[in-house]
C-alpha cells in the first residue's frame, strides 16, 4: 500500500447542516466507521462548513467518494457540493442531495457485498424527515434548539391540512440549510397574511396575541378582530406553514392568503442597513369576544422583551405587533393559537421599507391550462425573452400555477401586458391573468359572514325549538287553565313524578344546548384548556384570578341551567316521587337564554361590522377597468379597456365625463373639472390643466381628458389613504386600557359573585334569615339561589367596555377620511387632540400659500469697496446658480427671478449649504483675479461673515419686513484676497409669500374655543410678527429665527411654560398644556414628532408627513379645526359608551343577584331579574354601545358629528 503523497486524493464536501463541535465528533467517527481503512486524515470546518478528507487512491476512487457520502448522508448530514483532486469520470453533482445518482450509473468494485452496502441506499434514500432526525443525533446545536422548541410547543395538539403538512416537510429538508444561513447572515425577511375564522371577541384576540409572543422565532403579529386576520413577519418562508398549523392548534380557521418577500439582508440587497431593525405584523383573529380575549393576547405577547408595541383590534379582530427580533412571526401566530384563537398571518412589513423600489413592481400570475409536470418549465422559458428586465421571483408547479415575477416597468414598450402575451404564447391552452389574493378588508368580510351565518343557523335551530318550548312552558304551564284536558295530559305525573311536560321540554332543550350553545361551551372548554394546558407559561395563583371571556359567562349560565335540570331528573329516577315540582327544571330557561345571547351576538357582529368599514368604502372608490390609448407604428391612436392591473407607470389613460381616472396621473391632453370631494372633503370643482395632477376616486364632471399614469400598481393617492386609515385602526387610545385592566379580571369576578350569591341565598334561607314565603315554589333553598346565580352569569357583559372605545375611533376615523383627515395615529391620536389646549403654526407654507412665492423687490449695490467690478448679469447668474441647488420654496422664487434677469449661466463650485441660514458657493472667472466667492442667506448669515451695510440699506430692509416679506441678501468678497478681507453687500431682495385665504377665519375660529395660537418660523422677527398681526395670533406668540434643529425644543419649551386650561381632563393633572404643530416641510418633522399632536398638511413633503399623527389630504387649514371638533366629539362619545357600560354592570349585576328581591310590587310579586330577561338585558347592553358609536354618523344635532362652517 502506498502511502507516498502522489498516492493520496484530497477529497472535499461542502456540508450545509455543519453546525458545531459535536457535528465534527460525528462527522470523524463516520467516516471511520466506514471508509476508516482508507481515510488518512479528516478535517471538519465549522466556519466554512466544509470537511476535508485526504485518503489513499485505490482502483475505483469514485466508489470510494460514494461511500463517504453515503456514511455522511446516513449521519444526517446534507451534501451541497464536492470537489475531488482524484482523475474520475464520476458525475459529482449526483452525489449532492438535491441529486441522487441511479445505481446501474456506478462501475463495480470489489465484493458484491461493497457495493451492496456503498450503492443500495441510494436506491432507497431516506426521507427527509428520516435525514434530519439522523442529523439531530450528531448534532448538539440542534438538539438543544429542537429542544428549546419543544419546550415552547409542548402540549400544543396538531391538526394540519395535507398542504400543510407538505410545507413542514419542505421546512424539514431545508432546515439544516436554514440555519446555517441564520448563523451567517440576516436572510430573506418574509410577511404573510392569514384570515383567521372563530374569532369573537378582545378576549380572542388576547389570547392569541399572549401566545404568539412566547415564541422567541417570529418577530412580529398583529391581530384584527374586525378584519378577521392576522399579520406576521419572519425571516424563513417554510415558517408559514408554523404559522397557520399553530393558530389552528389554537381553535380557529387558519388560511394563509399572502406571502410576500420585503427585504433581503443576506444577499446584500437592503437599503436599511443603517436603520434600526423594526418590523411590523398583522394577524387576523377568530373568537375573540370580548375585552378579556384582547387582554389575553396583549399581556402575553408584550412579555417578550423584542416585543416594542402591541395592539390588539376588538372591533377589527386583528392585531399589530411591532418587534425587533427577526424570524419571531411563527411564534407569534403559534402563541396566538394556544390561546385558543384563530391566528391568520396577514402581512409582514418592515418599518420604513415600504418606500425602497417605488416603481418597481411584483406580481403575482395565474396561469390555466398547466395540465402535466412539463407544463411550468414552458412557462419560465416563454419569459426568457425578458431575462434583463424581469426576475421570476417564484416558479409555477402543477400543483401551484402561479408564478411571481418582478419587473421595472417601461411602458409602453415593456408592460405587464407583454409578460401576459409571452405566457399566453407558449402553449395554446395556457390563459394567463394577474392573481389577485383577497384584500384584508374582503377576507375580513368573509370571515365575519361565515361567522354571522354560523349565529344565523343556530338562531334558527333556537328559534324553532323556542316556538314549542313557549307553548308547553309558559303558555299551557302558566295561563292555560288547570281544567284544559290538554294542560291535564302535559301535567300529570308519567313516570318517577316526572310528567309529560318536563320531558317534552327536555328532549327541546337538548339540541339547543349541545347545537345551538355549542359556539360558547367550544370557546370555553380551549380557554380553559389553553390555561391548563402542558407547558403553559403562566403563573398557577394567576390561573384562578385571570382567566375566561364572555363565552365562559355564557357557557356557565346555561351549563347550570340544563345540568341541575339533567340532576334533578336523575334524582327522580332514582327517588321515584310521586310528583316534582315544574320550578326544579330550568330547560325553558336553557332554550331563552340561547336564543337571546345568540340574536345579541348575531347584532352585535352586524354592527361591529359596520363600524370598521370606512377602509372599505374607500376602496370602492378605486375604478376596475380604463380605456388604454395606445399607438401603433404610423402613429395612429386605438382605444382599448383594460384591467387596472393592466396599467403601468407611464401608460397614457382616456378619462370621459362621470369617470374616475383608474390611477393617479398628469394631465396631457385636454382640460377639465374634477371632483375631490371623496379624497379631501372639498366640495368644490377643481379646474385641470394640462401638467395638473389628477387622483383615483375623483370624479371627472367636465370634457374628456388623456392622462399620463404616475401611480400604477398600488401606488395612487388613494391606496396612500386607505394605508394610513388602515394603520391608524391598529392603533388604540390610552382610555382603552382603563377597559384593558377591567375586563382582564371581569370572568373570575362575576364567578366569584355568582358563586356568592348562590351560596349566600342558600345559607340565608336554610337557616331561616329569610322567611319562607320568599320561595316562589316548592323547589327549595338550593334551587331558589341557582336562578339568582345564573341570572348573575348571564347578565354580566364586559363585550360594553370593550366596545366603547374601538367603536367610537373606527366610526371617527372614517368621518376624519371624509373630510380630508386622516388618522395615522389613531385612538391615541384622537384622544390627544381631543384635549389640545395650544396650537403651533410654521408660518412658511402652512400660514402662508408657500407653494409660490414671488421676489417682489431688489436692490443691487454694485460699487464695492475692494474695487471688485461685478456687473448685475454677473450677480444674478451667480445668485441663479446656487440657488437651484436649494429645494428651499425662496431659493424656487430668487432662481425664478434670476431667470427673468439675465440668460447668462455660470458654472459655482465648493458649495456649501449653511442649514437656517443659506448657501455659499465659489464662481472661478476666466482669470485669478475674476474668482470670487458668494453667500446668499438671511441677515444672520451676513453677521456671521461680517457683512456690513449702510444704514440707508437696514431702513430698506426694515421696511420690507414690516410689510411681512422675507429678505435675501447676497455679498461676495474676491477669492484671492486676503483671509480677512471684508464680505461686501451686492444685492437686497424681498420674497413676497401670500397669506392663506382661509387663515385669518382659522386663527379666529381657534381662538373662540379657547384654543392658543403660535407661531413658530426660522423667518426674521420682524416678518414674522408682520405675518402673525395679519392673521390675528398675538406678537407675543410668535417664535422667529428658529433653526430647524431648534423647532423640537421650542416645542419642549412651550410645553412646560405653558400650562391646561381649567377643567380638561385628568389627562392634564400634571397641569401641563397639550400641544398640537401644524407644518409641512421637511424641517417640520422634529417639531411634529416633539408635539403632542403632529398635524401634516398633504401638500408638504414625505418626510413631515412619516413624523404627524394626522395628514390634511387637502391644504386648506380649516381641517384642522374640524380635527380638533371631531376628536373632541369622539371622545365625547367614548365617555358616554364607557360610562353607560360601567353602570350597566354596576346596576345590574346586583339586581340579578337579588338586592331588590325583598321588594314587592302591588301584584305580590318579587321585583327579581329573571335568567330570561337577564340575557336579554345583557344582549341590549353590548348593542347599545356599538349603536351609539354608529350614532356619530347621523346629522341629528347633539347625536352626529357635524363639521362647523367657517366663512
Amino acid at each position: 500500500m502506498d502511502d507516498g503523497r502522489s498516492s493520496r486524493i484530497t477529497t472535499s464536501f461542502l456540508l450545509a447542516n455543519l453546525h458545531c463541535p459535536s457535528c465534527v465528533s460525528s462527522i470523524q467517527q463516520a467516516l471511520q466507521e466506514s471508509s476508516g481503512h482508507d481515510v488518512i486524515w479528516v478535517s471538519p470546518n465549522v466556519v466554512t462548513s466544509v470537511v476535508t478528507i485526504e485518503h489513499r487512491h485505490t482502483p475505483t476512487p469514485d466508489i470510494t467518494i460514494r461511500c463517504m457520502a453515503k456514511s455522511l448522508q446516513d449521519a444526517g448530514f446534507e451534501i451541497c457540493g464536492v470537489t475531488t483532486t482524484a482523475a474520475t469520470d464520476t458525475d459529482l453533482e449526483a452525489i449532492t442531495q438535491s441529486q441522487p445518482q441511479p445505481v446501474a450509473d456506478a462501475p463495480a468494485h470489489g465484493s458484491a457485498l461493497d457495493g451492496l452496502l456503498c450503492f443500495s441506499p441510494r436506491w432507497s434514500r431516506e426521507s427527509p424527515e428520516a435525514q434530519r432526525e439522523a442529523h439531530i443525533l450528531n448534532c448538539k446545536q440542534c438538539r438543544e434548539s429542537e429542544d428549546s422548541f419543544h419546550s415552547e410547543d409542548r402540549g400544543a395538539p396538531s391538526h394540519t391540512t395535507p398542504q400543510q403538512n407538505g410545507l413542514r416537510k419542505s421546512r424539514s429538508k431545508s432546515n439544516g440549510v436554514a440555519t446555517v444561513r441564520d448563523m451567517t447572515s440576516n436572510g430573506t425577511k418574509w410577511r404573510a397574511t392569514f384570515s383567521v375564522g372563530g374569532m369573537t371577541c378582545a378576549s380572542c384576540v388576547n389570547t392569541i396575541r399572549e401566545e404568539l409572543n412566547k415564541r422567541d422565532w417570529i418577530d412580529s403579529a398583529a391581530v384584527n378582530l374586525v378584519t378577521n386576520s392576522a399579520t406576521v413577519d419572519f425571516a424563513d418562508k417554510s415558517n408559514a406553514a408554523r404559522i397557520a398549523e399553530a393558530i389552528q392548534d389554537m381553535g380557529y380557521d387558519a388560511n394563509l392568503d399572502t406571502l410576500t418577500e420585503f427585504a433581503d439582508n443576506a444577499d446584500g440587497d437592503s437599503e436599511e442597513d443603517g436603520e434600526s431593525k423594526k418590523w411590523r405584523l398583522t394577524v387576523a383573529i377568530g373568537g375573540m369576544t370580548c375585552a378579556s380575549c384582547a387582554n389575553t393576547i396583549t399581556e402575553q405577547l408584550s412579555k417578550k422583551d423584542w416585543i416594542s408595541n402591541v395592539s390588539v383590534n376588538l372591533v377589527a379582530n386583528n392585531a399589530t405587533i411591532d418587534y425587533t427580533v427577526e424570524g419571531k412571526q411563527d411564534e407569534i401566530v403559534q402563541s396566538i393559537d394556544d390561546m385558543g384563537y384563530d391566528a391568520t398571518l396577514d402581512t409582514v412589513t418592515r418599518v420604513r421599507s415600504e418606500e425602497k423600489g417605488a416603481q418597481q413592481r411584483t406580481v403575482q400570475i395565474l396561469i390555466e391550462g398547466l395540465y402535466c409536470q412539463h407544463c411550468p418549465s414552458r412557462v419560465t422559458h416563454s419569459l426568457t425573452s425578458f431575462t434583463h428586465q424581469l426576475k421570476v421571483v417564484s416558479q409555477p408547479t402543477h400543483e401551484k400555477p402561479l408564478v411571481t415575477v418582478r419587473y421595472t416597468p417601461e411602458a409602453p414598450s415593456f408592460t405587464i401586458r407583454h409578460i401576459l402575451s409571452a405566457v399566453d404564447a407558449a402553449d395554446p391552452s395556457f390563459k394567463a391573468s394577474i392573481y389577485h389574493p383577497p384584500s384584508l378588508e374582503e377576507r375580513s368580510k368573509l370571515i365575519t359572514q361565515k361567522h354571522q351565518q354560523q349565529l344565523l343557523r343556530r338562531v334558527y335551530l333556537t328559534f324553532l325549538v323556542t316556538i314549542p318550548t313557549f307553548i308547553i312552558g309558559i303558555v299551557y304551564m302558566s295561563l292555560v287553565p288547570d281544567s284544559d284536558h290538554g294542560k291535564h295530559y302535559l301535567m300529570k305525573p308519567w313516570t318517577s313524578g316526572l310528567n309529560r311536560a318536563q320531558f317534552a321540554l327536555f328532549v327541546l332543550a337538548t339540541p339547543v344546548y349541545f347545537f345551538g350553545a355549542d359556539v360558547f361551551h367550544t370557546r370555553a372548554v380551549k380557554e380553559i384548556r389553553n390555561l391548563w394546558r402542558r407547558g403553559s407559561k403562566t403563573p398557577i395563583l394567576r390561573r384562578f384570578y385571570k382567566f375566561g371571556s364572555m363565552n365562559m359567562l355564557m357557557s356557565l349560565g346555561t351549563t347550570i341551567a340544563y345540568v341541575s335540570s339533567i340532576g334533578q331528573m336523575i334524582s327522580a329516577a332514582i327517588s321515584k316521587p310521586v310528583e316534582i315540582d315544574d320550578t326544579h327544571f330550568y330547560f325553558d330557561s336553557v332554550v331563552f337564554l340561547t336564543l337571546f345571547l345568540l340574536l345579541g351576538r348575531l347584532i352585535e357582529s352586524y354592527s361591529k361590522s359596520k363600524t370598521g368599514d370606512a377602509v372599505e368604502m374607500l376602496g370602492k372608490l378605486r375604478p376596475t377597468t380604463a380605456i388604454l390609448v395606445t399607438k401603433d407604428s404610423i402613429g395612429k391612436t386605438s382605444d382599448s379597456v383594460v384591467g387596472v392591473d393592466m396599467l403601468e407607470y407611464g401608460d397614457i389613460v382616456r378619462v370621459p365625463h362621470g369617470a374616475s381616472p383608474a390611477a393617479d396621473g398628469i394631465v396631457v391632453q385636454g382640460e377639465s373639472s374634477f371632483d375631490e370631494s371623496s379624497l379631501t372633503g372639498e366640495s368644490r370643482l377643481i379646474k385641470k390643466i394640462p401638467g395638473d395632477e389628477v387622483h383615483a376616486g375623483t370624479v371627472n364632471k367636465d370634457s374628456a381628458i388623456q392622462i399620463r399614469i404616475t401611480g400604477a400598481a398600488g401606488a395612487s393617492m388613494l391606496d396612500r389613504i386607505v394605508s394610513i386609515v388602515r394603520e391608524g385602526q391598529t392603533k388604540r387610545a390610552p382610555m382603552e386600557r382603563v377597559a384593558d385592566v377591567l375586563t382582564a379580571y371581569f370572568v373570575p369576578i362575576i364567578t366569584l359573585i355568582a358563586v356568592l350569591t348562590w351560596l349566600t341565598w342558600m345559607i340565608l334561607g336554610y337557616t331561616g334569615v329569610v322567611p319562607g314565603r320568599y320561595l316562589d315554589s316548592e323547589s327549595g333553598w338550593a334551587a331558589f339561589a341557582l336562578q339568582f346565580a345564573i341570572a348573575v352569569f348571564v347578565v354580566a357583559c364586559p363585550c360594553g367596555l370593550a366596545l366603547a372605545a374601538p367603536t367610537a375611533i373606527f366610526v371617527g376615523g372614517g368621518l376624519a377620511a371624509k373630510h380630508g383627515i386622516l388618522a395615522k395615529g389613531g385612538g391615541e391620536a384622537f384622544e390627544k387632540a381631543s384635549n389640545v389646549d395650544v396650537v403651533v403654526f410654521d408660518k412658511t407654507g402652512t400660514l402662508t400659500t408657500g407653494g409660490e412665492p414671488k421676489v417682489t423687490d431688489s436692490k443691487l449695490y454694485l460699487d464695492t469697496e475692494d474695487g471688485t467690478s461685478l456687473e448685475s448679469s454677473m450677480v444674478w447668474a451667480t445668485l441663479r446658480a446656487i440657488e437651484e441647488n436649494s429645494s428651499h420654496p425662496v431659493a424656487k422664487a430668487i432662481v425664478s427671478f434670476c431667470i427673468a434677469q439675465t440668460d447668462a449661466w455660470v458654472h459655482v463650485d465648493n458649495l456649501q449649504e449653511l442649514p437656517g441660514k443659506g448657501m455659499k458657493a465659489t464662481n472661478r472667472g476666466e482669470k485669478p483675479e475674476e474668482t470670487f466667492d458668494m453667500i446668499v442667506g438671511n441677515e444672520s448669515l451676513m453677521r456671521d461673515h461680517a457683512a456690513d451695510f449702510s444704514e440707508h440699506v437696514s431702513h430698506q430692509l426694515q421696511k420690507w419686513k414690516s410689510e411681512a416679506k422675507s429678505v435675501a441678501l447676497v455679498a461676495v468678497r474676491p477669492t484671492m484676497a486676503k483671509p480677512d478681507a471684508r464680505w461686501t453687500l451686492v444685492a437686497a431682495l424681498s420674497i413676497s409669500d401670500p397669506i392663506r385665504p382661509e387663515a385669518v377665519r382659522i386663527v379666529k375660529a381657534l381662538q373662540e374655543q379657547g384654543t392658543r395660537v403660535w407661531m413658530l418660523s426660522g423667518d426674521n422677527v420682524v416678518t414674522a410678527k408682520a405675518v402673525a398681526n395679519l392673521v390675528g395670533i398675538d406678537p407675543e406668540n410668535v417664535l422667529a429665527e428658529v433653526l430647524p434643529w431648534e423647532k423640537a425644543d421650542k416645542i419642549t419649551y412651550l410645553q412646560t411654560v405653558l400650562k391646561a386650561r381649567v377643567g380638561r381632563t385628568r389627562e392634564h393633572a400634571r397641569n401641563r398644556a397639550m400641544v398640537a404643530m401644524v407644518g409641512d416641510g421637511i424641517n417640520d418633522s422634529p417639531a411634529l414628532t416633539k408635539a403632542d399632536v403632529g398635524i401634516a398638511i398633504g401638500s408638504g413633503s414625505d418626510v413631515a408627513i412619516s413624523s404627524a399623527d394626522f395628514v390634511l389630504v387637502t391644504s386648506d387649514l380649516r381641517a384642522v379645526v374640524t380635527l380638533l371638533e371631531l376628536s373632541r366629539t369622539v371622545f365625547r362619545r367614548i365617555k358616554v359608551n364607557f360610562g353607560w357600560a360601567v353602570i350597566y354592570n354596576i346596576l345590574a349585576i346586583p339586581i340579578a343577584a337579588g338586592c331588590l328581591y325583598p321588594i314587592t310590587t302591588s301584584g305580590g310579586q318579587h321585583v327579581r331579574l329573571d335568567p330570561v330577561w337577564a340575557s336579554l338585558a345583557m344582549a341590549l347592553s353590548s348593542i347599545s354601545v356599538v349603536l351609539s358609536s354608529l350614532a356619530l354618523r347621523s346629522k341629528v344635532p347633539w347625536v352626529g358629528f357635524r363639521a362647523k362652517k367657517i366663512e
